[in-house]
């Protein structure tokens, strides 16, 4: 009978899937009507008065890691836009902030070790790291129409315990918006990446098509001397985190002597990413169980890794991801949905 009960538990996982793979698998999560308005909303993580005049749609998203009970959570979404930028409202329910992304922490031998997920078994972390949010716009992936970002997922390939992000045919691009709580919040920014059709590679493309979009300075680094056993900057003061990052315009030579046992010293530098790649503005804030992120951008960047939002008397189907706590293991929408704009 246990067996019975198993097999029949796999064939209905396998149903619910080929659902979403087999003609219009996707359900469809909603049509986001933008608002135009005079003048876009400041940037700081709070709901100004100025979003009450955008109506929201909702999307729920499910099987990530850490989301209770059941790895589910729902995103709410509203959109304005002036005759240059878009803006999005984004807020999402996660009971707990994390920010503690793999910092250092002192032991009691005086060495430094950095603070892992002992179950990682190469870019899976899923105990220290930070929240985060990806929104994938189509920028030349027909299949992303009716399937979302279900499109460019392939789960079960060889080499990793989760699936790669690429896209189906060569040519096809997808424009990604990563915002990140520890990396790219604290400078006010999204990461602008991108889809191509780069299949996983152990060696040759560990990421597969998952790409970031040409820089010219700042960004992110880790945080390590050149033999990695240690932090090579300190905060301000030589204080100890937290916060969990330092800005690179502050940072200051690491002096061991400041921190004793038990002491965490960030991981990892940040500054504002220079370039196509720091094109999104962004600024969030987490309270009371609820992250509120609010993302602006041109509509038109003229980059070739973007969805450019030229025709504002077309749809644009976006899919939308987020994370509790993990590298990769995200909670997603089992369909896309569009945006549009109105008047």
């Amino acid at each position: 009978m246990k067996k019975r009960f198993v097999l029949f538990a796999v064939l209905l996982v396998f149903a619910a899937l080929s659902m979403w793979k087999v003609g219009g698998y996707a359900q469809d999560s909603g049509v986001l009507t933008a608002k135009k308005v005079a003048k876009g909303p400041v940037l700081d993580g709070k709901v100004d008065a100025l979003w009450n005049q955008a109506k929201a749609i909702k999307i729920p998203v499910s099987a990530g890691a850490n989301f209770p009970p059941n790895g589910s959570t729902t995103v709410t979404l509203k959109a304005v836009y002036t005759d240059t930028d878009v803006y999005f409202l984004a807020q999402w329910g996660d009971k707990t902030r994390s920010y503690q992304r793999s910092p250092w922490k002192k032991q009691a031998d005086g060495s430094w070790a950095k603070l892992k997920d002992p179950n990682d078994k190469g870019g899976d972390n899923n105990k220290v790291y930070e929240d985060k949010l990806s929104v994938i716009w189509n920028v030349s992936a027909p299949a992303f129409e009716s399937a979302g970002c279900m499109a460019a997922c392939h789960a079960g390939e060889a080499g990793k315990p989760y699936g790669n992000m690429y896209t189906a045919n060569p040519g096809e691009l997808g424009d990604m918006w990563h915002w990140k709580a520890v990396r790219t919040n604290p400078v006010g920014q999204i990461d602008d990446q991108y889809l191509d059709n780069t299949p996983y590679d152990k060696d040759k493309s560990p990421n597969a098509g998952r790409k970031t979009d040409p820089k010219t300075g700042g960004g992110y680094v880790d945080n390590q001397t050149d033999d990695k056993k240690m932090p090579k900057f300190a905060a301000k003061g030589n204080k100890p985190a937290p916060p969990y990052w330092i800005l690179d315009k502050d940072k200051e030579p690491f002096d061991d002597s400041k921190y004793k046992a038990g002491n965490e010293v960030a991981g990892i530098m940040v500054a504002p990413f220079e370039g196509d790649r720091g094109d999104i503005s962004a600024r969030a804030s987490w309270s009371k169980g609820v992250w509120t992120l609010e993302i602006s951008r041109k509509l038109k960047t003229g980059s070739k890794y973007d969805v450019q939002f030229d025709d504002l008397s077309k749809q644009y189907a976006f899919g939308v991801a987020a994370f509790d706590n993990a590298s990769v293991r995200h909670a997603f929408a089992g369909g896309p949905s569009k945006l549009a704009f109105g008047k």
